[in-house]
C-alpha cells in the first residue's frame, strides 16, 4: 500500500532545509567578519547563533552545519571538523534537550552560555594536539572569549525573538 504524500509536510520540509541553509550560510559569513575566528581566542560573531536553538530546536542542523563547513574551509582543517562540530552538536544538543524541561527562555539562554563555555575544552584539546597549545591556558582562553560572545549576544536574541518568534519559523 503506497502512502499518500503529505504536501504540507513536504513543503514543511523544504522549509526547514531552506532556513537551515540559510543559518548555515549566515553562520560562516559571520565567521569570515570576525577578526578573532580560530585559535586560543575566538570571538566568532557567529556563536551568537547558537542561541537559536534555545527557541527552535529546528535550528540545531544549520548551526552545526555552518560550524563544520566554516572550520573545514577556515579553521584547522579535519581536526577542527571533528571537535569544534563535535563541541557545537554536543552543546546545541543539551541546550535542545531543555526545551520542554525549562519553559523559561532566559533560563534556557543562560544554560546555552554555560554549556557552549563548559564545552570549550573540547577545542582546547585540539588544540593542544594540533598547535602545541597548552591545554589549560587555552582552554580558560577559549571559555571566556567564548563566554563574553554569548552573554553579550544573548539579550539581542532574545529581543529578536520578541520580534521574529523563531519558535513559529518552521
Amino acid at each position: 500500500m503506497q502512502e499518500k504524500i503529505n504536501p504540507t509536510g513536504t513543503l514543511s520540509n523544504v522549509r526547514v532545509l531552506t532556513i537551515n541553509g540559510v543559518v548555515a550560510a549566515l553562520y560562516v559569513a559571520l565567521s569570515l567578519i570576525t577578526p578573532f575566528a580560530a585559535g586560543p581566542v575566538q570571538f566568532r560573531i557567529s556563536e551568537a547563533l547558537n542561541h537559536l536553538v534555545v527557541f527552535n530546536k529546528k535550528f540545531l542542523w544549520g548551526i552545526f552545519l555552518g560550524c563544520v563547513l566554516y572550520n573545514a574551509l577556515f579553521g584547522y582543517g579535519m581536526m577542527d571538523v571533528l571537535f569544534g562540530g563535535g563541541q557545537t552538536l554536543l552543546a546545541l544538543t543539551a541546550t535542545s534537550l531543555l526545551q520542554k524541561k525549562i519553559a523559561n527562555p532566559k533560563l534556557r539562554l543562560a544554560a546555552n552560555t554555560l554549556f557552549f563555555t563548559a564545552s570549550m575544552f573540547l577545542i582546547a584539546i585540539m588544540l593542544h594536539i594540533t598547535a602545541a597549545a597548552p591545554f589549560w591556558a587555552t582552554y580558560g582562553t577559549l571559555a571566556l572569549s567564548e563566554a563574553i560572545v554569548l552573554v553579550l549576544t544573548a539579550p539581542l536574541m532574545y529581543l529578536l525573538n520578541s520580534k521574529l518568534h523563531f519558535a513559529d519559523r518552521f
